[in-house]
């Protein structure tokens, strides 16, 4: 990507299972974090660049991704919201967009039917579409990472490094990378899987899963080459504000939006 000068943008995640903000370590060990609503006008006051909104129990309940959180919660934001879980073809994308979204996030449909990408792609725009990759280190595969799916509950046997240049390949406007084995853990993003991905593409990557402190995004932003960062637990436990990132980012010589 761009080198170390492009602006890097931070992104608050809400996790939403039952109308509420959660988090989980792992994908698993659920706790109650917040309103979705009261949480995004907290961090678009902090400084956030976008917003993530990700229904973490829509693929593994079988049921699609709830329209009326996103209009409750685009209504009171002004920066752009990006919405995942539940999406599985075209037809559940317009109501998204049309309900507030800018951008979606795909992953299990997609790796069922990579042609999804190119649909949603051409009918809505590359910058609306965005593929989510989960992964998981494996001695079996050969960049050592295998994509997950089903909420990073099943593996795949594909390479992470080859799905993101296909879907890249396919239309995808950016990729929204997660560590599972990091994930929750607030142990520092898995900087070498990041690195990895974004090395390989030319899209933007945002990197998710395990930020615990604030070099953690600066390390994940420069040595993983993520061009934006998505964080959850150091947010929703006020053990850092979005703006103390970007003063500290700033601090460090990274370009960022105040």
């Amino acid at each position: 990507m761009g080198g170390e000068m492009a602006i890097k943008r931070i992104i608050p995640c809400l996790d939403i299972k039952d109308g509420r903000v959660v988090k989980g370590v792992h994908f698993v060990k659920i706790k109650d974090a917040a309103d979705p609503a009261e949480a995004a006008i907290t961090y678009e006051k902090q400084g956030a660049d976008e917003i993530a909104f990700l229904d973490i129990a829509a693929t593994t309940e079988k049921r699609k991704t709830r329209i009326d959180w996103i209009k409750k919660v685009s209504r009171v934001i002004n920066i752009p919201l990006t919405v995942g879980g539940g999406i599985k073809d075209l037809v559940d994308v317009e109501p998204i967009l049309k309900a507030g979204a800018s951008k979606i996030s795909v992953n299990t449909a997609v790796v069922k039917n990579p042609y999804l990408i190119e649909e949603i792609s051409k009918k809505f725009g590359k910058k609306s579409i965005i593929i989510a990759i989960d992964g998981k280190k494996s001695n079996k595969i050969k960049s050592g990472f295998e994509v997950y799916v089903r909420g990073g509950s099943t593996e795949t046997g594909i390479d992470v490094v080859e799905w993101a240049r296909r879907v890249e390949e396919s239309g995808a406007g950016e990729l929204l990378v997660t560590s599972i084995d990091a994930d929750g853990t607030k142990e520092g993003y898995d900087i070498e899987f990041t690195r990895k991905i974004a090395e390989s593409v030319k899209i933007p990557v945002i990197a998710s899963g395990g930020a615990g402190t604030l070099e953690d995004i600066r390390l994940v932003l420069t040595e993983g080459k993520a061009e934006a960062a998505l964080a959850a637990s150091i947010f929703h436990f006020h053990q850092y504000t979005v703006r103390d990132v970007k003063k500290y980012l700033k601090g460090k010589g990274l370009e960022v939006k105040l």
